[in-house]
C-alpha cells in the first residue's frame, strides 16, 4: 500500500519540475534555451550531470550543452558524434517508454565509439537498482508535429540519490524532454522570426526580399500564426493565418478572416485576453474550434510594421500546449488524490478544509459587522436615507461575511459556524465525519495487502455514492476516511453518519470471498477561529468515545 508521504514527494518534484520548465519559456535565445535545458537535468530532475546532444543539419550529433561539472564542460562541450552511432545507442538501449537505457554490462562496447562521453569511477553497485558509473540513460527529442523527427537527445548521469530512476523518474524525465524540444524548436522559430522581423527594418530598396523572407517564415511555420489588425475599430481582426493555424482552428482561412481572437475566446478566457498587452504580450488561453471544443493555447504578441511610417500590425505566435496543458492537470491531480482509491488526500482535504476558514472566531467578525453596519445606518439617516441599507458585512442570502483586514466588512469570506448540538435553533454548519473502519486490520493480517486494498476501494466507493455534489469524501490514511459535509444541522449531520455506516456494514467480495467491515464515526463541525488540526482532531476523538461506546461484536455488525 501506497506510502503517506509520496504524495508530497510527487508534489515537490512536480514543482521543481514546473520550475525547470519555466526557466526553458524565459531564456532569450537558442544558446540560452540549450543551457538552460542542461541546467534543468540538474537543478530539477536530481542528476548531477546533464548534456544536450543536439543534430545538426548533417545529422550527426553536437554536444550543445552541459551542466553539473566544468571539467567536462570544457573538454566535450562542441564535439561531434556521428549519427550512426547515436542510432546504434538508442536502438540496443532497454526502453523504458520513450526512454533507453544501457547498463553497464552491456555498454562496454560503446567505449571505443565516436560519441563524446564523460564518465567517472566508482565503486560497484550494492543493490540491484543501484546506478553504475557505466549506466547510460537517454532521453530522445522530436520535433512537434506528431513525428519521429530526432531533434536532439539528452543524456543524463548520477542520479543524486543513487539508484536507477523508477517509474516517476522515468515519466518526469520523459515530460521534460517534450517540453525542452517544444522549447527548442519554440527557440529557433524565434530566432528565425526576429531575423525577418530586423529585415522588414531595413532601407527602402531591401524591402521586397525581406517580405519574401518573413512570408516563408509565416507560412511554413510550424506553430500556429496570425496577423491582425491594430487600433481603431477592427482592432484585433484577423488579416492572414498560416495553414498552421488553419489546422489547428479547424477553420479554413477565409472564415478566420472573419473573426478576431476575442471571438474565438473561451468565455472564462476573456479577461486573460485584455489584460495581455499588444506589444511583447502572452497569454495561456483557450480558443474555441469549428467544432465546437476548446484547444489550450499560448499566444505569443509582436507588433511589426508595414512600411518605415505605414500601419502598425499584431504578429501572433499560436502554440499548442493542449498536452502539456493536460499533463500539469495529470500530475496535480496525482499530487492531490489518494492514488489507490482516487479519493483526495490528505493535504487535499487540509487545503479544502483550510479555505473554509479564517483565524478570527465568528463572534469576534460579527461584533465588527455589527458596529460598521450601525456607522453606515447614522450616515443614512445624515443624508436623508431611511430606506433599507444595503447588507454591509452580510450577504444577500442571509449568510454574513467577514470584515476586512482593517475592520471594514467588504469581504466575501462567509463565516464557518457550528450549529448548537442540544438544541435544533435551524443553524446549520460544516460537519466532519471522521471514519475509522472496525475490523479491517484483522482482514489485512489475515487475506493480506490485496485483499485490504479491495476492501478500502470498494469503502470508498460506497462512501462517495452516499454523499452529495459538492461534499467532500477524503482518505485520511490507513482505514482512515473524512467527509466534509456543508449546510447541515446537528441531526443532519448524525443521520448521515447512519446512512455512511449502513453503506458500508453489508459484505464485500474479493476473489471469491465476502469479508465485512464496521465503521466507527465521529462528528465534529468546522467553525471559523478553529485551525485545520483542531477540527480534524476534534472530530478523531469523538470518533473514539463513539467507538469505546459500543461493543465489539455491535462494531463489527454496525
Amino acid at each position: 500500500m501506497e506510502a503517506e508521504s509520496e504524495p508530497y514527494v510527487r508534489l515537490a518534484t512536480m514543482r521543481q519540475l514546473h520550475q525547470a520548465v519555466a526557466d526553458l519559456n524565459r531564456a532569450r535565445s537558442l544558446a540560452d534555451t540549450l543551457q538552460a535545458v542542461a541546467d534543468g537535468i540538474v537543478t530539477g530532475l536530481g542528476y548531477e550531470l546533464g548534456c544536450v546532444n543536439l543534430v545538426r543539419p548533417d545529422g550527426d550529433l553536437v554536444v550543445a550543452a552541459f551542466a553539473g561539472n566544468s571539467a567536462a564542460e570544457a573538454l566535450i562541450t562542441g564535439r561531434v558524434g556521428s549519427r550512426e552511432s547515436w542510432e546504434r545507442r538508442l536502438s540496443m538501449g532497454e526502453p523504458w517508454d520513450e526512454l533507453r537505457f544501457i547498463p553497464h554490462t552491456d555498454g562496454w562496447v560503446l567505449l571505443d565509439d565516436d560519441v563524446p562521453q564523460w564518465h567517472t569511477d566508482g565503486p560497484e553497485p550494492r543493490f540491484e537498482d543501484e546506478w553504475h558509473p557505466l549506466d547510460r540513460l537517454y532521453a530522445p527529442m522530436y520535433a512537434s508535429g506528431g513525428g519521429m523527427d530526432l531533434l536532439g537527445v539528452l543524456s543524463v548521469d548520477r542520479p543524486r540519490n543513487g539508484r536507477r530512476p523508477g517509474a516517476w523518474g522515468r515519466e518526469a524525465l520523459q515530460m521534460y524532454a517534450s517540453q525542452a524540444a517544444i522549447a527548442i524548436s519554440n527557440a529557433r522559430l524565434r530566432a528565425n522570426m526576429q531575423r525577418a522581423l530586423v529585415r522588414l527594418e531595413r532601407e527602402q530598396q531591401a524591402l521586397r526580399a525581406s517580405e519574401e523572407s518573413f512570408r516563408q517564415a509565416f507560412e511554413y511555420a510550424p506553430s500556429g500564426m496570425a496577423i491582425a489588425e491594430m487600433g481603431g475599430d477592427q482592432h484585433g481582426r484577423l488579416l492572414r493565418t498560416n495553414d498552421a493555424l488553419c489546422r489547428l482552428m479547424g477553420r479554413p482561412a477565409s472564415v478566420l478572416r472573419r473573426y478576431s481572437f476575442a471571438d474565438l475566446v473561451h468565455p472564462e478566457d476573456i479577461g486573460t485576453l485584455l489584460r495581455t498587452s499588444a506589444e511583447g504580450g502572452r497569454a495561456e488561453l483557450r480558443l474555441g474550434r469549428r467544432d465546437g471544443t476548446y484547444l489550450w493555447v499560448s499566444l505569443r504578441n509582436s507588433v511589426v510594421a508595414d512600411t518605415a511610417d505605414g500601419p502598425r500590425f499584431l504578429l501572433t505566435h499560436v502554440e499548442d500546449i493542449e498536452e502539456r496543458k493536460r499533463n500539469e492537470l495529470n500530475l496535480a491531480h496525482r499530487a492531490s488524490h489518494d492514488a489507490l482509491t482516487g479519493l483526495p488526500n490528505s493535504a487535499e482535504l487540509r487545503s479544502r478544509l483550510s479555505a473554509r476558514l479564517c483565524e478570527r472566531p465568528h463572534s469576534v467578525a460579527a461584533s465588527a459587522a455589527s458596529s460598521a453596519s450601525t456607522a453606515i445606518e447614522a450616515l443614512d439617516a445624515a443624508y436623508g436615507d431611511t430606506g433599507p441599507s444595503p447588507a454591509h458585512g452580510y450577504r444577500a442570502d442571509g449568510l454574513e461575511g467577514d470584515a476586512a483586514p482593517d475592520g471594514g466588512p467588504y469581504d466575501h469570506h462567509v463565516h464557518t459556524v457550528a450549529p448548537h448540538e442540544e438544541r435544533d435553533d435551524g443553524s446549520k454548519g460544516l460537519a466532519v465525519l471522521f471514519c475509522d473502519l472496525d475490523g479491517f486490520k484483522s482482514i489485512n493480517d489475515r487475506f493480506g495487502h490485496h485483499t485490504g486494498d479491495a476492501v478500502l476501494i470498494e469503502v470508498a466507493r460506497r462512501l462517495t455514492t452516499c454523499v452529495r455534489d459538492g461534499d467532500t469524501v477524503a482518505r485520511l490514511g490507513g482505514d482512515e476516511f473524512v467527509v466534509l459535509a456543508d449546510g447541515l444541522a446537528a441531526a443532519d449531520a448524525a443521520d448521515l453518519a447512519v446512512r455512511l455506516r449502513n453503506a458500508i456494514i453489508p459484505p464485500i467480495r474479493v476473489d471469491g470471498r465476502a469479508v465485512r467491515v464496521g465503521a466507527s464515526f465521529g462528528i465534529g463541525w468546522a467553525e471559523c477561529g478553529m485551525t485545520v488540526e483542531e477540527v480534524l482532531s476534534s472530530a478523531d476523538q469523538r470518533m473514539y468515545v463513539e467507538k469505546r461506546s459500543r461493543s465489539k461484536v455491535h462494531r463489527r455488525a454496525g
